[in-house]
């Protein structure tokens, strides 16, 4: 497979012509205008930002004569997904002057805001930038935030592999100076990043137009697939002997988004490639990119992730084309286990002294709403001088918290009615969302705010069948795109249309095997009777403590679609009349 230079999209010769990212992006952003040019909105995304609009007022104000209500979303990258408490109060004291007083924990270990305004975004991205926090590359044809597993490390192998995730983060950033010079005036405040080129300079790494697509990296800890390691571009698994990493087995071609009636784009997980030593990842992960950026179709962006051309090529092509690129062979690549994927809520003592406290975010969003979340994690980080990190489920760890405080940061959270781990029902411990409206412009139906209701109605019919104690693992995308992870799980529930969604089936927990098509265009409001039949027959024919998924995976897809039909349990539209007196065409 070789990419098409002959004719190259707008797209790419938007990117080829930006001057290293920089594109009217100046001009713009002093203009007095509410929003951004589409390609100065499509060179913001490597920026960290996408220009979006407020979905729920878009038609009230088309019948009005306005114009869409434009704002941004702004995302900080955060390798690993750790910052101090210091860096965690001066991101929540931000959502009080930008946004709409929420911070967002992405699946990426990232953090974002919403509803930022075009003037807003210079003094954000400044200040993120003077915390030691970028935004550069966090979206865009990049490599985006690397994640890492978040839990305090147990041993001197796990503190490697976090400070390893680090280093190639720095390793894979774009070296444009435009970001600097939009945002901070110049200056480099956030010291960790390669040294920056003149504007319009090209990328040693990525070349005059970047990647095809975006590009994602994640480290996994021994034995723990916490970050879904087989659905990067690149995951990353440490072989430890004692406390000591003796090599890395690289994962590559995993990817989940797809596009609805478009076959040739389909999600997959990851091939091991093979095994290389500490001192040679970086220079290995930057083989991948630019396999990637030298391979990838640059003309069709929804065939463009590096998955396909692992796909087409074939894992051996793609690694003999590796190895030479690299000037040498791989090691074979270990054999991989995973006997847990933990999530790392609840209590949990550090080697090195303290404990972590795990705690919930439904779907990721930090906000003062009933719960006063955000006003919880913001006092006990400042009582108690505690560091956070996030998790790849969206989650939040307060970290070195001293034993003598244990009770006392349990208690202040309570206060604020924040549920701990023991007051969370199973189902909705490991449920995940998108954003999707009113923020996302690709949103085909609603998942954050559809989600709550979808797991009320679950745990009803779960609790009526006597599973209510059962972890039945539920992933919710408001289309296709896949960034809530949901083909990679026990049940993924997919954005087809206007309240109208595609029930997957069949994966596992450990996120090693892809869920199957099991219905497609439910009604939201039907989506918990279509999986009730299923939930019924797997209480009773499960083999010992047998997970949902892996039932479902034994008994098959086909077979439980045969037996329980649940295309009768979708109601379906009549077609319209043609009224009378109207003209056949």
């Amino acid at each position: 497979m070789v990419a098409d230079l002959a004719a190259p999209t707008a797209f790419e010769q938007l990117k080829g012509s930006s001057r290293g990212l920089a594109g009217t992006l100046a001009h713009e952003l002093a203009a007095d205008t509410p929003a951004f040019s589409d390609d100065a909105a499509q060179l913001l995304k490597f920026h960290g930002s996408y220009q979006q609009d407020d979905r729920d007022t878009r038609r009230a104000r088309g019948q009005a004569g306005l114009d869409r209500d434009y704002r941004c979303m702004v995302r900080a990258g955060i390798p690993g997904g750790v910052v101090t408490g210091e860096q965690y109060l001066a991101l929540d004291k931000l959502a009080d002057t930008v946004g709409n007083a929420t911070l967002r924990v992405t699946t990426r270990q990232g953090l974002q805001y919403h509803f930022v305004r075009k003037g807003d975004l210079r003094p954000l991205i400044g200040e993120l930038n003077a915390n030691l926090v970028t935004t550069l590359a966090a979206c865009g044809d990049v490599a985006r935030n690397v994640m890492c597993c978040p839990a305090p490390p147990a041993n001197a192998a796990e503190a490697e592999v976090q400070a390893k995730a680090v280093e190639v983060s720095r390793a894979v950033k774009p070296s444009t100076s435009a970001y600097w010079q939009l945002w901070v005036d110049g200056e480099r405040a956030v010291s960790a990043e390669m040294p920056q080129d003149e504007v319009g300079a090209v990328d040693p790494l990525y070349g005059s137009t970047y990647l095809p697509r975006k590009f994602k990296i994640g480290f996994a800890f021994p034995g723990d697939n916490c970050i879904d390691v087989y659905t990067q571009d690149v995951g990353i698994v440490p072989m430890v002997r004692g406390e000591r990493v003796v090599s890395y087995t690289l994962v590559v071609g995993g990817g989940l988004g797809m596009t609805h009636n478009k076959p040739e784009t389909y999600p997959r997980l990851g091939d091991p490639l093979g095994a290389i030593d500490p001192d040679g990842l970086v220079e290995a992960v930057k083989v991948v990119i630019g396999m990637h950026r030298d391979l990838g179709d640059r003309a069709d962006r929804k065939h463009a992730r590096l998955k396909y051309v692992v796909e087409e090529m074939g894992v051996a092509a793609f690694r003999a084309e590796f190895d030479r690129r690299l000037g040498r062979e791989l090691q074979p690549p270990a054999a991989l286990t995973w006997p847990r994927t933990d999530d790392h809520l609840g209590w949990r003592r550090q080697v090195e002294g303290g404990w972590t406290l795990g705690v919930r975010i439904p779907s990721g969003r930090i906000q003062d709403n009933g719960v006063s979340l955000r006003t919880a994690l913001r006092l006990a980080v400042e009582k108690f001088s505690l560091d956070v990190r996030f998790t790849p489920r969206q989650d939040v760890l307060l970290t070195d918290i001293d034993a003598a405080d244990r009770d006392a940061v349990a208690d202040l959270l309570r206060e604020h009615r924040v549920a701990l781990l023991e007051d969370i029902a199973p189902v909705d411990r490991f449920a995940l969302a998108c954003p999707a409206l009113p923020t996302c412009g690709l949103a085909l139906a609603e998942a954050e705010r559809a989600l709550p209701d979808l797991l009320g109605t679950l745990r009803s019919e779960m609790a009526l069948l006597g599973l209510g104690a059962e972890a039945v693992h539920v992933r919710m995308t408001g289309c296709p795109n896949g960034c809530a992870r949901p083909y990679s799980t026990e049940v993924g529930i997919v954005g087809r249309g206007k309240d109208h969604y595609t029930v997957y089936l069949g994966g596992d927990a450990e996120g090693t095997r892809l869920n199957t098509e099991y219905v497609d265009r439910v009604p939201a409001g039907t989506v918990a009777a279509v999986l009730s039949p299923v939930l019924a027959a797997f209480r009773t024919e499960r083999q010992g403590n047998e997970p949902f998924g892996d039932y479902c995976h034994r008994i098959g897809i086909d077979t439980l679609r045969d037996r329980f039909r649940p295309d009768e349990l979708v109601p379906r539209r009549r077609p319209q009349r043609t009224p009378v007196g109207a003209r056949s065409a």
